[in-house]
């Protein structure tokens, strides 16, 4: 069965994108098809994935019924990892659907449709607990928290944990958390230190043992549209976002995996 992951922290600049865009290459990589769905309204993981939309159609018009989701789906330079885009029109559609019902599902009936082409599918979440990141919560299977390894990192985390309780009471019961992701790590700082052991007292082995260094090739990756896997097989950020898939494969399907290539 199809793995939807909702990538959600409504903190900005926790790493989100990196993560999805990364994660997304490297699960590929183990001979998974894997669909990344362009939820921010930034666009990021679109141009991360170095994907351009065609004609003046994307998620947008997905949520206001005006195209199917299946007529979307974008091919990218690296195999197996496909693409919904997304774009700024996104920012105006809490304002456009208001209180229409069952608005928070309309992604999961579209993802319904094609998720049978897919093992994986990664949504991109927005920074907020808005209207956009219920809808990917209603969607999907599992969430994955990207968490910072800095100040202020584990604030706001109770009012996530508070939507993410509201979503299972009412509209996607079967949610579950598969994994917590420290990114932006320094190990030889004693505030990352502090951060993770707060981060495995609140989470247990939620967190993954894989953790994301502060790499400034990684940072690099996101100008050329690629994954770190493709623009510095050898860095930091390549190995540990190798690791980090490998981890998730064994939570969700339980068994090691290897990477190829």
């Amino acid at each position: 069965m199809t793995k939807i992951i909702a990538v959600v922290n409504q903190k900005g600049g926790v790493g989100k994108t990196t993560t999805v865009v990364n994660i997304a290459s490297e699960i590929a990589r183990m001979n998974r098809q894997v669909l990344v769905i362009d939820c921010d309204p930034q666009a990021s993981a679109t141009s991360g994935l170095s994907v351009e939309r065609y004609g003046d159609t994307d998620l947008y018009d997905v949520f206001t019924g005006n195209i199917n989701l299946d007529s979307l789906i974008l091919s990218c330079p690296f195999n197996g990892v496909f693409v919904v885009p997304g774009s700024k029109d996104l920012v105006s559609l809490e304002l456009e659907l208001g209180k229409k019902a069952g608005r928070e599902l309309i992604l999961k009936g579209s993802l319904a449709r094609v998720a049978a082409r897919f093992d994986y599918i990664l949504i991109d979440c927005p920074p907020s607990n808005g209207l956009l990141t219920l809808r990917a919560l209603g969607a999907a299977s599992h969430v994955l928290i990207p968490l910072q390894a800095e100040y202020y990192a584990l604030e706001g985390l109770s009012q996530l944990m508070e939507t993410l309780d509201f979503v299972r009471s009412t509209f996607n019961r079967t949610l579950e958390i598969v994994g917590v992701l420290l990114t932006m790590f320094d190990g030889r700082t004693n505030l990352a230190a502090q951060i993770e052991a707060e981060a495995r007292e609140y989470f247990g082995d939620k967190v993954f043992e894989a953790k994301i260094p502060r790499n400034i090739r990684l940072s690099e990756a996101p100008g050329f549209g690629k994954p770190i896997r493709y623009y510095d097989k050898n860095s930091p950020g390549a190995y540990a976002y190798g690791e980090a898939a490998v981890q998730l494969l064994v939570r969700l399907e339980g068994q090691q995996k290897e990477a190829v290539g």
